[in-house]
């Protein structure tokens, strides 16, 4: 099956990005995370994007604040797609880390999610991946359907308790 890597630059970044790896759990895709930075170790962080392909990975999913460029830089060296999350920040809420990641020079492509938006990078992995994977397909239409059921079920008890009872029981 195809691996997906997921790589962040701190461990401060890990709560969105165990958001993407529960993602590609809940959908049955292989994945490796890795915290690697790109600014304090780069020899780390080349070789890494070097191998990346060899490893089977098919998409990287790239997490960083502020400066954020390790998306870009995986963009720069991996040959398949890469999704970069800019994380939030305490200076600027994370714009900076948008920009950075969005504002990529010609010829170098990252596809950007919102910030902290770790489930949303794994979906769209996933969607990547399932261009070539009826099964995969099949289960993110299943996931679709589950998410629809759960806001009917949300709307059906808000129609029950109405809102001023709504999430107080």
């Amino acid at each position: 099956m195809a691996k997906i890597g997921i790589v962040m630059g701190s461990d401060s970044d890990m709560p969105v990005m165990a958001k993407a790896a529960d993602v590609l759990e809940q959908l049955g895709i292989e994945y490796d995370m890795r915290i690697i930075s790109a600014h304090r170790e780069p020899d780390v962080f080349f070789e890494y994007a070097k191998t990346a392909e060899d490893k089977g990975f098919k998409v990287i999913i790239a997490g960083a604040g502020m400066a954020a460029h390790l998306p870009g830089m995986c963009a720069a060296i991996f040959p398949m797609p890469v999704i970069g999350i800019p994380m939030h920040t305490s200076s600027l809420g994370g714009r900076d880390s948008l920009y950075s990641i969005v504002q990529m020079p010609s010829g170098i492509p990252v596809a950007t999610v919102a910030i902290n938006g770790g489930a949303n990078a794994a979906l769209l992995a996933a969607k990547i991946l399932a261009t070539g994977d009826a099964a995969l397909l099949q289960r993110l239409k299943d996931y679709a359907k589950d998410l629809k059921g759960q806001v009917q079920a949300k709307d059906a008890k808000l129609q029950e308790t109405g809102y001023k009872k709504y999430g107080k029981e």
